[in-house]
Parts: structure tokens; C-alpha cells; sequence
């Protein structure tokens, strides 16, 4: 006669090592989505501060407008083109999302926004 004494803890092993996986994914997935809410509003505002610097020029170039709304907002500006005398700003910025805990290493987000100059009339 087989005995299933012990059959019981191994099932609640078992369940608490799937809920600890779920947590730890979720935890990873909540940090990518801050991240990317974080980027997408850092790539809002470097590209409507770049594109007011192509509207009213202060003497700056709109990349580094763009770079220092980008920076202010906790991402880094990856690029701008938003050349001189053009009525478009389009900017990529990247926010890093930190160590991930079912993935091992460093993840980023990336987020681009563009902004158009309407004049008048």
C-alpha cells in the first residue's frame, strides 16, 4: 500500500513558487508600462519644445531644446529632426525601465512624438 503523505506539500510548494513567478512578472510588466508612460510623455513635451524653438527662435537649436525637455522628464534624447527653418519636430527618446525580475539585464523603453508648426491664417 502506497502512502501519500508528503504529496500535499509538494502541490503547495508548487503553488507558491507559480505565484511568486506571476507576482515577479507583474511587478516587470508594471515597471515597463511606468517606463513607457514616462517616455511617451518625455517625447511629448521635447517635441512641442522643439517645435516652438522652430516657431519663435531663441537662438538655441531645437535639438537641444528638445534634449533638455527630454532630460527634465527623466529620458534621453536618441534623436530630433527638426532642422532649422522646418515647420516638424519629430523626436525619440529613450527611458530606461531598470533591471527586470524574470529577465535578467537592463531594459528600455523608446518613445517618439511630433509636433507641427501651424501658422496663422
Amino acid at each position: 500500500m502506497r502512502s501519500d503523505r508528503g504529496s500535499a506539500s509538494l502541490v503547495a510548494v508548487a503553488i507558491v513558487v507559480l505565484v511568486m513567478v506571476l507576482a515577479m512578472g507583474a511587478a516587470d510588466l508594471a515597471r515597463v508600462l511606468t517606463a513607457a508612460a514616462r517616455a511617451q510623455s518625455a517625447a511629448d513635451a521635447a517635441a512641442l519644445a522643439a517645435a516652438q524653438e522652430l516657431a519663435i527662435p531663441s537662438g538655441r537649436e531645437p535639438s537641444d531644446v528638445a534634449g533638455e525637455y527630454a532630460a527634465r522628464n527623466g529620458a534621453v534624447l536618441v534623436e530630433c529632426a527638426c532642422p532649422a527653418g522646418a515647420f516638424e519636430a519629430v523626436v525619440e527618446v529613450r527611458v530606461d525601465a531598470g533591471p527586470m525580475l524574470l529577465l535578467p539585464g537592463e531594459r528600455a523603453v523608446v518613445a517618439e512624438a511630433r509636433a507641427i508648426v501651424e501658422t496663422g491664417g
